[in-house]
């Protein structure tokens, strides 16, 4: 059996505010090294969009690509320039994501990417499992009904497989 990739299992929630905070925290590394690069920004975004879409758990992975794009736009507010006030920030942030679009859509795609190859993944071992569970004789993966009526079938010399 292969070994779980390493890493936390987090909900969909819990993956869009993890990588929120890592953007905003990256953001603000940003500013304080390089003076607010959005090209160093954006190629720390796609590292930070593989991590989420890694660590979110096998229920939630569709949410992946959904919470990257958040998190960019969270991140995205303290390298993004305005003039003061509410209506300078927000044109700011406007005009970054608008310039910012093709890292954006880079780590929403690999975000989405990875969600997908996880997913078909868990697809292919969970059939795999039913495959080896209607060989053995057993009519569901897991339970101990089943494994329960597969011992009694064969304990009255019935046959095992469905």
């Amino acid at each position: 059996m292969a070994a779980r990739p390493a890493g936390p299992r987090l909900t969909g929630l819990g993956s869009g505010v993890l990588c929120a905070a890592v953007m905003f925290a990256v953001a603000c590394l940003d500013l304080l090294l390089f003076g607010g690069s959005p090209v160093v920004y954006g190629v720390l975004f796609l590292p930070v969009s593989v991590l989420t879409a890694l660590w979110v758990r096998r229920g939630d992975l569709l949410t992946a690509p959904v919470v990257v794009p958040i998190g960019f736009a969270v991140g995205v507010l303290p390298v993004a320039e305005g003039d003061g006030g509410i209506l300078g920030t927000v044109m700011g942030l406007v005009t970054a994501l608008a310039t910012q679009a093709g890292w954006l859509y880079g780590g929403t795609l690999l975000a989405g990417v990875t969600a997908l190859v996880r997913r078909a993944t868990l697809a292919r071992r969970t059939a795999a499992a039913r495959r080896t569970a209607l060989v053995r004789g057993v009519r569901r993966v897991g339970g101990a009904g089943a494994m329960r009526g597969a011992r009694e079938r064969t304990a009255r010399g019935g046959r095992t497989t469905a």
